[in-house]
């Protein structure tokens, strides 16, 4: 009796990442957890914190030149997990090796450099996914889904706001504005931002307006908060920024982040207003008028285990985006739209005056 033949071993994809710091790690251990994935190299300058991640999940490849990485291992995809002044060289060096890449957020410090990763994305045709985790958030998707059914109407303003009223922090480096290119807007504001734009519909933005302060990070502070004694000697970033962004489809969105703010408590939110519904994230709620009356409805259960991780969504999306061709949830396009309502933002503080984004 002819021997069966053994079922055909898994692919499995070979990912390395460029960064072996904390958001490394986290991305590390999601990887971890994924039987088709193999982690084969860490690249970062700081040898111990390579050594910390090599050790914990068994990487036997590290350097400290990403280059020199992308040359001898060749992965199939790399996660890029640097301060946000390496996330373009990293990403284009990566595309151009052949590598697929997930870069965080934000996508690049200005959107000529996004521009130029969505380039070498198309050059080398490889893929190219942004690391926005929020708009996999239940959440989300419940407003995501009631834009789409038409519920609200035509989407006519939305309201974003990422607000801590000490939450300045006091680790790494993100309060350089020429190794992060911003503060709270582009570090925290882009989350809450990228979410509301994916519920909105990504309409295009074509004007922004705003303004940023800062007036303690700065400064010495001996007030009691989450995260004291940060690096106010190099501090160069905004404390608060405040901005609108016109899209070419009539809507307006709002925008408040700060690290630093008088303000009651934290704030991490969104609200949508529409021409037949409006709806809010934190509370997740819609609003309407029906039977004559005005009516609110909330989810009765919205996931809250491990199944609605969005973390977790986010690097599976990524995995079997590259694997299996799955529609990737956060494309470089949208990546891209949000770079430029960041820049616009910052541009117009500086300026004085609104800009038009191209």
């Amino acid at each position: 009796m002819a021997k069966k033949a053994a079922a055909p071993r898994p692919k499995r994809l070979r990912v390395a990442l460029i960064g072996a710091g904390g958001i490394a790690g986290t991305h590390m251990r999601y990887y971890a957890k994924m039987e088709d994935v193999e982690l084969v190299a860490l690249a970062d300058i700081s040898e111990a914190s390579m050594a910390q991640r090599a050790e914990e999940y068994k990487i036997a490849d590290c350097f400290t030149d990403y280059r020199e990485m992308l040359e001898k291992i060749r992965p199939d995809a790399v996660s890029v997990c640097t301060p946000n002044g390496l996330h373009a060289p990293a990403t284009v060096a990566a595309l151009s090796a052949g590598a697929h890449v997930l870069v965080e957020k934000p996508m690049a410090m200005n959107a000529r450099e996004a521009q130029a990763m969505i380039g070498a994305a198309r050059k080398h045709r490889r893929k190219l996914v942004i690391g926005f985790q929020h708009r996999f958030e239940p959440k989300t998707q419940f407003i995501k889904k009631a834009v789409e059914a038409g519920q609200l109407g035509e989407v006519v303003y939305a309201r974003v706001q990422a607000l801590r009223r000490r939450g300045i922090p006091n680790w790494g480096v993100f309060g350089r504005k020429d190794l992060q290119g911003g503060g709270p807007l582009i570090d925290i504001g882009v989350h809450v931002l990228e979410a509301t734009h994916y519920a909105m519909g990504t309409p295009r933005p074509v004007a922004a307006s705003g303004g940023i302060f800062t007036y303690l990070g700065d400064k010495r502070s001996s007030v009691v908060s989450q995260w004291p004694n940060w690096d106010y000697k190099t501090y160069t970033v905004e404390d608060l920024a405040v901005g609108q962004i016109r899209f070419e489809n009539g809507a307006v969105l709002h925008l408040e982040a700060s690290f630093a703010a008088h303000l009651e408590k934290d704030v991490w939110t969104f609200q949508i207003m529409g021409e037949k519904g409006g709806a809010t994230w934190d509370p997740p709620a819609l609003f309407c008028d029906d039977l004559g009356h005005m009516v609110n409805v909330s989810p009765g259960w919205l996931p809250r285990d491990s199944a609605a991780d969005c973390f977790a969504i986010k690097m599976r999306n990524f995995v079997e985006h590259v694997l299996h061709g799955k529609p990737t949830g956060a494309p470089a396009e949208h990546g891209l739209m949000v770079q430029k309502m960041l820049d616009g933002i910052y541009e117009s503080a500086e300026k004085g005056r609104e800009i038009r984004l191209r």
